[in-house]
């Protein structure tokens, strides 16, 4: 029989990613993005729009309809799930994230086996050059090479 637990240290590693990630919508425009082999999906989303709803009791964030974060109970201790459209991500600690930092804004990117997610919070919107300018912060942390991910620097 499989226990699940959330041990001291993952509820101090992932409840302070979850924190970083509620900063994140604390800006007007925040781009998510998902890159993989095929290419790479954006979506734009207007928090003045779209209802943030941080539960810090319940290790939760949910914005919307679009994306939702919470830290979970695991075998291994702990982990943050993340659910963006059709995308679940899990994140069990570190090596598994990067922030990245441009003169656009900041960023959180998160890897799972050969794709990325990026939560990107904008200074302002960005209206041209949206894929060229969200590739290169990607890139900060995800080296891409004939469409497979090589190399992915974390920040923990």
């Amino acid at each position: 029989m499989a226990v699940s637990n959330l041990d001291m240290h993952a509820l101090f590693v992932l409840g302070d990613l979850r924190a970083k990630l509620v900063k994140q919508f604390q800006s007007r425009f925040v781009y998510i993005t998902e890159q993989n082999a095929e290419g790479i999906y954006i979506a734009e989303i207007d928090t003045e729009e779209a209802l943030v709803v941080d539960d810090k009791p319940g290790l939760k964030l949910k914005v919307g309809d679009h994306f939702s974060a919470s830290v979970l109970p695991s075998r291994e201790g702990g982990k943050l799930d993340i659910k963006f459209r059709e995308i679940k991500l899990t994140v069990y600690g570190l090596g598994d994230y990067a922030f990245v930092t441009t003169a656009d804004g900041h960023g959180i990117v998160f890897k799972e086996g050969h794709s990325v997610v990026m939560v990107f919070a904008a200074h302002q919107q960005l209206q041209e050059g949206l894929t060229k300018t969200l590739k290169a912060v990607t890139a900060k942390a995800a080296k891409w090479r004939k469409g497979e991910l090589v190399t992915f620097k974390a920040s923990e």
